[in-house]
């Protein structure tokens, strides 16, 4: 039955990586795919389970249990057990993400965004291009890729009339937004992943990912800003998407929001407390506040955006995706496939940074989330900070963990598939898959190759 189970996962992850040409949501094959998996480890429990997990869960809960089937054991283990310890991880990840999407979600409809926008008076395009690559990787550390890639293309929107320069500044963007969500625990779901499962510190992530995602992000964009010359055509135009809320409420939202967002590691840090906590923390005072300052206004119900309006806006499908995703990975770890998967990785690479590296690669190809949860799975946590040798790079803040997050989220620029950002830009902009392959793939793995180089001298300097 492993071999059904490795089937279906791959029949099913086939499927999300070619959901366009299938024209069904990936969301929805995620679900099937996770759902599917549950069903056929539950109906073939007796040889699926782990027998010596299964044998401690009967011994602890005494004679109630001894009468039952083997059967009968081990599909009380897998409700009581698996799926419980399962779902109570998934939900800290998916908890966080709400969250997050929501005080984004806040901060756009009110215009917030604004504040950052209004500010580019540049005409000159290369310069331009610096500033908007510059933006777009500071603000896709605090915010997730796909809304920092929206905010940018809609701003070019306003400002490049060109489709095939605006192509151009596209294809930065994607890079810069994946580049810049590596470092930071909370700019990638997939470094959101390695964060809250304890892999990697904020601290640590920072200090070893920052300087190689810069690396990644200025190779290509030196060539790339050298295909385009001379001064914008349009000036920047301000706008406002909430007429009736002032430029210091603006501000304000802001600075509440994506202060809030910067304040969640610390809040980790201080209380050692799960990451979901701070961010519904953050979400609660931002929420009050707007509360607050719409009881003070006389608006009418339609022209106000309070948070039961806006959580409307938040991207459901990409929450069940997730939850599809994460829980069809639990099956592979609680039938040991993921742990085989990792002792053959082992065996035959036995180098963490190949592997890691190839894992970049494909992760241009397949999503990068499912990617990174089912590694997670695969190797679990060194929890002896003394070990040495091999070993010593799945302690936390490891080296294998740390460059899995530049990896994973810097090798996505690869193809402009390859990450959600760009599959954005690919949307709203159409962009030809044959175009960036000819024009940005190779600016993008000479990026991502000279990073990892970095990342490496990195470790042997100073680990």
């Amino acid at each position: 039955m492993i071999l059904t189970l490795i089937i279906i996962f791959f029949i099913g992850y086939l499927a999300i990586a070619f959901e366009h040409p299938l024209r069904i949501d990936k969301s929805a094959l995620a679900l099937l795919l996770g759902m599917t998996l549950w069903i056929v480890y539950a109906l073939n429990c007796d040889s699926l389970a782990n027998p010596d997990l299964v044998k401690a869960y009967v011994a602890e809960n005494g004679h109630a249990m001894q009468h039952l089937s083997w059967h009968e054991q081990c599909m009380q283990y897998i409700l009581n057990v698996d799926i419980v310890e399962s779902l109570g991880e998934i939900a800290q990840t998916l908890l966080f993400l709400i969250g997050a999407m929501t005080i984004v979600e806040l901060i756009d409809v009110h215009g917030g965004f604004t504040v950052i926008t209004d500010k580019i008076n540049t005409r000159n395009k290369r310069l331009f291009m610096w500033v908007i690559c510059g933006i777009t990787f500071i603000l896709s550390a605090i915010l997730d890729n796909m809304t920092t890639t929206i905010v940018m293309v809609m701003l070019l929107r306003k400002l490049v009339a060109d489709k095939n320069e605006r192509w151009i500044y596209a294809a930065m963007i994607v890079i810069a937004a994946n580049t810049g969500g590596a470092w930071s625990p909370i700019g990638d779901v997939t470094t959101i992943l390695l964060w809250v499962k304890g892999n990697v510190t904020a601290t640590a992530l920072i200090k070893f990912v920052l300087l190689p995602s810069v690396v990644a992000m200025i190779i290509p964009l030196i060539f790339a800003s050298k295909m385009v010359k001379g001064e914008l055509s349009a000036p920047m135009q301000n706008t406002k998407v909430v007429e009736a809320i002032s430029l210091r409420e603006k501000r304000l939202i802001f600075f509440l929001g994506v202060g809030g967002l910067i304040f969640v590691p610390v809040f980790k840090s201080l209380t050692h407390l799960p990451p979901f906590i701070g961010i519904l923390l953050v979400l609660g005072v931002l929420w009050t506040f707007t509360e607050m300052m719409y009881n003070g206004k006389m608006l009418e119900r339609s022209r106000e955006h309070r948070l039961p309006k806006v959580i409307a806006r938040i991207d459901m499908p990409s929450i069940l995706f997730f939850l599809g995703i994460l829980m069809a990975v639990s099956v592979l770890q609680s039938t040991g496939i993921l742990k085989m998967t990792a002792e053959y990785l082992d065996d035959s690479i036995h180098n963490v940074y190949i592997i890691n590296i190839l894992l970049g690669a494909l992760s241009s190809v397949v999503d990068n989330v499912p990617l990174v949860a089912g590694v997670i799975g695969m190797y679990p946590v060194e929890m002896h900070p003394d070990v040495t040798g091999y070993a010593a790079n799945f302690v936390i803040d490891g080296a294998f963990w740390e460059f899995l997050s530049y990896c994973a989220g810097v090798g996505g620029s690869l193809l402009i598939i390859g990450s959600a950002a760009g599959v954005i830009a690919m949307g709203l902009e159409r962009i030809n898959f044959g175009w960036y392959l000819k024009r940005f793939s190779l600016l993008a793995l000479a990026g991502y190759l000279a990073g990892a180089g970095v990342y490496i001298l990195e470790v042997y300097l100073f680990k």
